[in-house]
């Protein structure tokens, strides 16, 4: 009865966190499908370069996804009961991850907008800000758990 309560517990977690980041999507997209006239009427919104989408926007993405593989290796690796490579793994996406949150850090700094610029900037921000925060308390988890890992905690 535990562990289903606790599995129910992550499973409704995950679904408010999928809902939180969709109001997000939902406010972006809907201000970008149907601009209002105080905007410009345009998308983006008159007077705000956008951030190409093919630079540190897609460099970040591939350090993303290539985190969720070397997770995911060190995941099978500890299942498998290979210590080592499950901690390179686990070593592997924190490195991973601190270079996601550098280089979000950068983008924030060399932005050609402020969170004050209409719709465009507080949506951007919000959503990538407190994406940010979840990679970031990842990071600590992992963190943990690699040491957690190291300290011979975990069994197959």
């Amino acid at each position: 009865a535990v562990q289903q309560g606790l599995r129910m517990g992550m499973i409704l977690f995950i679904v408010s966190e999928i809902m939180f980041f969709f109001a997000f999507f939902w406010a972006f997209f809907t201000s970008s499908l149907s601009p209002v006239f105080k905007n410009g009427g345009v998308w983006p919104p008159a007077g705000i370069e956008a951030i190409s989408p093919w630079g540190l926007p897609l460099l970040n993405t591939i350090i993303l996804l290539s985190s969720g593989a070397s997770v995911t290796w060190a995941h099978h690796a500890i299942v498998g009961g290979f210590k080592k490579d499950a901690l390179l793994g686990l070593v592997i996406t924190i490195i991973f991850a601190v270079i996601f949150t550098g280089l979000q850090g950068f983008e924030y700094v060399n932005a050609p907008f402020a969170m004050s610029d209409s719709v465009y900037g507080s949506v951007f921000f919000m959503a990538t800000g407190f994406h940010g925060f979840h990679v970031i308390i990842g990071t600590i988890f992992l963190f943990v758990c690699a040491f957690r890992l190291y300290l011979n905690h975990f069994s197959r």
